[in-house]
């Protein structure tokens, strides 16, 4: 059957329906496709949103209307294929225009096995989720003229897993270390290892613009291989799911806090920084997922506008006053935690995406700041004993 003859549903566990068009894989859509549906505010950067992991076993709306205008390039991926189960938006644009484009977004998507739902109110769906908070769905296409069963669709997504119940930093973690490859940075240079938890490879370009030498890791490496490498710093990177439910890397960072090795979190890496503390995490009502999120420096009083892509925060007063952290970041639209920071020690993280990709690259700053401590580090354990101190 062709396309243009299908008509793709998607059924909210509510029995909120929306139906128009499916894109992108859509033989996928016949067996229908299920996921907690999330809305995402960033104007630009659909394929670095398709291909960020933290967004694993979730259909994401985009509230901007016009997707694929400037098609789909390699160099934009942020990990090594789309995670998304499904996306969706308002008008899907085949005609793109941009010089550094090999295909559209169309067909990237049904070559990378994701479909899409497009022509739909994203608007209404987006407000819908923010009054309601995320949603589980599913979404299926039928021929145009077949009769659509609403009852037997609502208690599908009823039945939809919660993100929480999957093993999703599983799926998208690298099965083994791996060097990030850096034309300019020395192999004497100051080694970081990420801790891949759904790292997007801006993470480690970032590190690599620094001068440091980048080694990714598989979620559950542990202590022993890491002291093998001997790093002078360690990354938590971002990544799907609940914190809680990522044990190995909770247990690795306690491990990590009682040696003097520089520390950053970010995104997913900081709440469970945040849980290796003795704090604790709440899954928030529909989540933060855009490049336009204020957030003030509690140390500066600086305001930046940030990208994020979370579920997860970290809950504020749960913060042990003995564990020498303090809150150093907050935002401002619901004064959720968005940073942590040792009092005495170089560690510290954000809940936002300092790398960006997409969104403003105003805190990409914060790399200034850890390539600094782990220089410093360095630095310090290469000096004779005798001037140690």
């Amino acid at each position: 059957m062709r396309h243009e003859q299908l008509v793709a549903v998607l059924t909210l566990e509510d029995g909120t329906m929306f139906t128009g068009r499916p894109f992108g894989a859509v033989e996928r859509l016949m067996d229908g496709r299920r996921g907690e549906v999330v809305f995402a505010t960033s104007m630009t950067g659909y394929q670095e949103i398709c291909t960020d992991p933290s967004y694993r076993g979730q259909m994401v709306v985009l509230t901007y209307p016009l997707i694929g205008n400037y098609g789909v390039s390699a160099e934009f991926a942020e990990s090594r294929r789309p995670w998304l189960s499904a996306l969706i938006v308002r008008e899907a644009c085949d005609d793109y225009s941009n010089w550094r484009a090999t295909e559209s977004l169309d067909d990237y998507l049904a070559g990378q096995g994701i479909p899409g739902l497009c022509e739909i109110d994203t608007r209404a769906l987006t407000r819908h989720l923010r009054d309601r908070g995320t949603l589980r769905g599913v979404l299926r296409a039928f021929p145009a003229d077949a009769p659509v069963e609403a009852a037997a669709l609502i208690a599908e997504a009823q039945q939809v897993a919660w993100v929480t119940a999957l093993d999703v930093v599983e799926e998208v973690s690298r099965r083994g270390p791996e060097a990030w490859s850096a034309p300019g940075v020395p192999a004497s240079a100051p080694r970081v290892v990420v801790v891949d938890t759904g790292a997007k490879n801006h993470i480690a370009v970032c590190l690599a613009e620094r001068g440091l030498a980048v080694t990714l890791a598989p979620h559950d490496v542990s202590m022993a291989w890491l002291r093998k490498m001997d790093p002078s710093g360690v990354l938590l990177a971002n990544g799907p799911g609940d914190p809680e439910q990522v044990h190995s890397v909770i247990a690795l960072t306690r491990e990590l806090l009682a040696t003097d090795i520089p520390i950053m979190g970010i995104c997913l890496g900081h709440q469970m920084l945040a849980l290796a503390i003795g704090a604790r995490t709440v899954r928030l009502s529909f989540g933060h997922h855009g490049a336009n999120h204020p957030v003030r420096d509690e140390r500066t009083g600086r305001v930046t506008v940030t990208s994020q892509n979370h579920n997860f925060a970290v809950v504020p007063e749960s913060i042990p006053a003995a564990s020498g952290f303090a809150v150093s970041h907050v935002n401002l639209s619901d004064q959720s935690v968005e940073g942590m920071a040792h009092v005495s020690r170089p560690i510290f993280s954000v809940q936002y995406h300092p790398e960006a990709a997409p969104g403003p690259e105003d805190n990409r700053y914060l790399f200034d700041e850890f390539a600094t401590m782990v220089r410093a580090y360095h630095a310090r354990r290469r000096m004779p004993a005798a001037l140690v101190g």
